[in-house]
């Protein structure tokens, strides 16, 4: 079980599968414990894959004297990438924050980045994500993580899906259990998410980005990843007309590893 002391802090971290260096990030989760699944199927056949715990989840320590940020948990990236002698990496943020990590590490040190995926994501908080994401905060903390565990499972996955699969997405081995009994590092992410902006820096990163837009996202959508798309220069953008926040059921993560791996088979 690798950790890895970056700025001062101790990181979990695991490496899977060999190729060209890439690293997977999600939200408020993790990829981490999982033998490599919940990556896109076959990535791990094609790409030597990081995936790590941010600070507080899992075992990731923290400092909490240090106010959270996206800046960083983007350093922590950089510092671990350092450390392992990576570079040219391809960047895949998924699902929430990973993708304002992705957007800091372009920005702060391009040579680092080869590529960038963003889906499920934002380059600054509107009024809607800001009281979503402050609310799913607060029922945690007043009502409980299993209250907000159906809350944003509810937001996160069309309705066929979660009728379909709630024994499997709510309780203790349910989705974002890396929170239960986590509330503080709850808190802390989502102050690193609301506080997050590279709307006027956008311009600024230099390498190959692709946005993809998932129509049917109660969280972000589209009003939130367009912005990204048309303000890195030269960035693609692809449209999931029937995805939510989450891609689930095979036919959607067919479609979204045809769409991840004609982008990264070209860069």
């Amino acid at each position: 079980m690798p950790i890895a002391t970056v700025n001062n802090n101790q990181l979990y971290y695991e490496i899977h599968g060999e190729g060209e260096p890439a690293v997977c990030m999600g939200g408020w989760g993790t990829y981490c414990h999982k033998n490599g699944r919940g990556l896109a199927r076959g990535l791990t056949d094609k790409y030597q894959v990081l995936v790590f715990d941010y600070r507080g989840i899992g075992q990731s320590k923290d400092d909490l004297n240090i106010p959270a940020s996206m800046k960083l948990y983007a350093a922590d990236l950089i510092a671990l990438l350092d450390q392992l002698g990576w570079n040219k990496v391809h960047l895949i943020g998924l699902v929430g924050m990973g993708c304002g990590v992705a957007q800091e590490v372009a920005l702060s040190r391009p040579e680092l980045v080869r590529s960038m995926v963003n889906m499920g994501c934002w380059s600054s908080v509107d009024d809607y994500l800001r009281d979503l994401l402050e609310l799913f905060r607060t029922v945690h903390r007043e009502v409980g993580f299993y209250a907000f565990q159906q809350f944003v499972c509810i937001y996160s996955f069309l309705p066929e899906f979660y009728n379909q699969n709630k024994h499997r997405l709510l309780g203790p081995d349910g989705e974002w259990g890396e929170l239960r009994d986590n509330y503080i590092t709850h808190e802390r992410l989502v102050d690193a998410c609301l506080a997050h902006d590279t709307s006027d820096r956008l311009k600024d990163i230099t390498i190959p980005a692709l946005v993809i837009h998932a129509d049917k996202d109660m969280v972000t959508s589209p009003r939130t990843t367009l912005p990204i798309e048309h303000g890195i220069p030269g960035a693609e953008g692809v449209t999931m007309e029937d995805t939510a926040h989450v891609v689930v059921g095979k036919a959607q993560k067919i479609e979204f590893c045809n769409i991840l791996f004609s982008f990264l088979d070209k860069h």
